[in-house]
């Protein structure tokens, strides 16, 4: 038989007028292709941006695996290990923004990059900070020792994730960073804005494009391909905008150029290896189809029932798991009563937010 045309057949997914989204958004489904699935008892490592954090919290809550290789200690009340970050992301590391800051921060937890930064001031008080994590301590670290105690417990933490996990997340955030023009090193804010002082000679501003940040994330993934051969990896993509940008153009010009870069970056990345997916959330909370309604009053801040949305079609897909069903219920991600709560706290872990103190 002759087709008319090489569309003919193809499934309803294909075609846009066809998405049943359109008249239901709560029926948008763009997840199509299910490498591997997701068992509960799965090790599943987070990491990445801001956005990651909604990720690893419901995962936390609903029954599977996150594994937290840096717990906080047992005299920790929950209230203090919040405070201090710990169980953010299954180890220490803050937000990750760039595949860049990601591989050096493989590279430093085996001790294959030591940067020249190690600390930087806080106040006026003696205090320091993690420039590669600046705001994970609230109020700094009293000393260098201390902060260098600190950083030995994490790397272990980290190469622990690595040699272990099942499953590993990632989140890309952002393309503009920040490099120390001595040794190349990527920081997640510029000096000044957490802690530190801002010398142009010694750090520049850097916009990755979409073949730096490919290779940078193919690196990173081939690093722990090397050291735990079985981890299933799924690459997802951050729908939150800019808070700034440093780019002398609209923070909205900027935000769609990162996006766009993230995005090829993950699919040819993903297209390359191996049970390496491509999950869309970021299409998830962009998509016309649900007319903005996930977007909080700042049209920045993701809200909780787009998170549901995102998590609702990962269990589906990854984990057979219908969260629409009746026992679905009564899970995590019946998040909405305490939404208002959750995002105040998501404002304060993202570190983006504090460029707004000028």
């Amino acid at each position: 038989m002759t087709l008319r045309h090489p569309y003919v057949g193809l499934p309803d997914r294909q075609f846009w007028k066809n998405d049943a989204g359109i008249a239901d958004p709560d029926l948008f489904d763009p997840v199509s292709v299910v490498p591997f699935k997701i068992a509960h008892t799965d090790k599943i490592v987070t990491a990445g941006s801001c956005f990651a954090q909604h990720l690893a919290r419901v995962l936390s809550e609903s029954g599977f695996n996150h594994f937290i290789t840096e717990p906080a200690h047992p005299i920790f009340s929950d209230d203090i290990a919040k405070e201090f970050n710990y169980g953010t992301f299954s180890a220490r590391y803050g937000n990750v923004y760039t595949a860049r800051q990601f591989l050096q921060l493989l590279h430093r937890a085996f001790g294959l990059f030591e940067p020249v930064a190690t600390a930087w001031p806080k106040g006026d008080q003696g205090r320091v900070v993690d420039p590669f994590r600046p705001q994970i301590q609230p109020d700094g670290f009293v000393s260098d020792q201390e902060l260098s105690a600190d950083r030995a417990q994490h790397f272990a933490a980290i190469r622990r994730a690595v040699a272990e996990m099942d499953v590993l997340v990632f989140t890309l955030g952002l393309t503009e960073c920040w490099q120390d023009t001595r040794d190349g090193a990527i920081f997640p804010l510029a000096p000044g804005v957490a802690g530190g002082v801002y010398d142009p000679a010694l750090c520049r501003f850097v916009n990755f494009d979409a073949d730096e940040t490919a290779g940078d994330l193919r690196a990173a993934f081939d690093f722990i391909r090397a050291r735990n051969p079985n981890v299933r990896i799924m690459v997802t993509v951050s729908p939150v905008p800019l808070n700034a940008t440093f780019e002398n153009r609209h923070v909205v010009v900027s935000t769609a150029l990162s996006k766009a870069v993230l995005r090829v970056a993950a699919e040819n990345v993903t297209r390359a290896i191996e049970n390496c997916v491509y999950f869309p959330s970021y299409e998830v909370i962009t998509a016309p189809q649900i007319r903005g309604r996930y977007f909080g009053p700042d049209c920045r801040e993701v809200r909780l029932e787009g998170v549901a949305h995102v998590m609702r079609l990962f269990f589906r897909h990854f984990g057979d798991i219908d969260m629409g069903e009746p026992a679905g219920a009564e899970t995590a991600l019946q998040i909405d009563s305490h939404s208002a709560a959750m995002e105040q706290k998501l404002a304060i872990l993202c570190d983006e937010e504090a460029i707004n103190n000028r």
